[in-house]
């Protein structure tokens, strides 16, 4: 029947993409590598380092998920060509809904997984830390860059990650002068580091009582969560410790001791808090893992050889042109000014459908159209 032969060829233009997605992840080196490591943890005294022994799991783990995901794409492939040839035989048109749905869902995860391909920085497959910073225009720009840290949330959310605040401080009126979130998941880094820069809102304001539009401005800076093993030298000396006394959002429930840490790198001036742990120790650990994280990251994008070259300019916020800007009035725009990408559907893109905005990005990157 002409619809499933329609969906038949429709599924075997794509099989030469699913070809080339087992050579771009070395599907055969992935199972020599799953091998040698499964060999390794059934040797004795494997568990007898345990900091070595987590680390070879968790790879073995991450392997073994990167396999599975090509397995069951390809096993998808495989059952959506059968249901057609079944479907085609019997001429049964109640078919054709289900047909349609494996077609989609293989095209969509395929598209996924070669997306993932790009992902291929040093740091690429890490935990992500936003910071948000309000621009100038108090409450109006305040509410906008709590907007902002909802979209992300909502976006983590609906890939299944960890989102955390880790530290905030309160709008005026309404919404958030700062904000940082930190979220886990394999690849958050990746997918997030093109989302780093100025974001625009143009919108009728609700804090304006004469209906007034309004434009405003929020940054976000992304940095790779770093692991405690990477060899980055942060002396005692350097850094100026301050504690206060954490809040809930809103102001609310203030807490009685000094448990949330504000840690300053003194030769560079870059400044980083915590306030969401459960005591002032774990604070402190999160804080120097975010000056750790913020130094590295600065260290690659401006190609230096050593930390310290890092000068305390870094620490001012560069309120250049923005990479995208969310229209809310006279029309519905969200619109990415390096790839050109846009959607008007802003209701979604601010419940974090934003997936279209991150991979126009990435291949435009990986293309030389832009630079990272």
């Amino acid at each position: 029947m002409l619809e499933f032969e329609e969906q038949r060829l429709r599924l075997r233009a794509l099989s030469a993409e699913l070809t080339d997605l087992k050579s771009a992840i070395n599907y055969d080196g992935l199972k020599t590598q799953i091998s040698k490591l499964e060999e390794m943890t059934t040797q004795d005294g494997f568990w007898n380092d345990i900091e070595n022994s987590q680390k070879t799991v968790q790879k073995l783990s991450s392997l073994k998920n990167k396999k599975k995901s090509y397995d069951d794409l390809f096993s998808l492939y495989e059952d959506s060509l059968a249901l057609i040839d079944m479907a085609d035989e019997a001429e049964d048109l109640s078919l054709l809904d289900e047909v349609l749905d494996l077609v989609n869902d293989f095209e969509k995860t395929l598209s996924s997984q070669k997306l993932e391909t790009l992902l291929i920085g040093e740091y690429d497959s890490n935990n992500a830390i936003l910071t948000f910073h309000a621009g100038a225009g108090g409450t109006e720009a305040q509410d906008w860059n709590e907007m902002l840290v909802r979209m992300y949330t909502h976006w983590a959310e609906r890939k299944n990650y960890k989102v955390k605040l880790i530290d905030f401080l309160d709008g005026d009126e309404a919404g958030l002068k700062s904000a940082v979130l930190l979220i886990e998941g394999q690849n958050a880094y990746g997918y997030l580091k093109s989302e780093s820069g100025v974001h625009r809102l143009v919108r009728i304001s609700p804090f304006d009582s004469s209906g007034r539009r309004h434009t405003s401005f929020a940054s976000i800076e992304v940095m790779p969560e770093i692991s405690e093993d990477n060899d980055v030298e942060i002396k005692d000396e350097d850094l100026k410790v301050d504690t206060y006394r954490a809040s809930g959002a809103g102001g609310q429930h203030v807490n009685k001791t000094e448990s949330a840490i504000r840690i300053t790198h003194i030769p560079t001036g870059i400044i980083v808090a915590c306030q969401n742990e459960r005591s002032q120790h774990q604070n402190k650990e999160m804080a120097l893992k975010m000056l750790k994280s913020k130094l590295i990251e600065i260290k690659e994008r401006e190609h230096l050889d050593k930390i310290e070259d890092i000068k305390g300019v870094q620490k001012e916020i560069a309120w250049g042109s923005q990479i995208r800007s969310y229209v809310f009035m006279p029309y519905t725009l969200a619109k990415d000014h390096r790839t050109g990408y846009e959607s008007g559907n802003i209701t979604a893109v601010m419940n974090g459908d934003i997936d279209g905005f991150i991979n126009a990005y990435l291949k435009s990157v990986s293309l030389g159209q832009i630079n990272k």
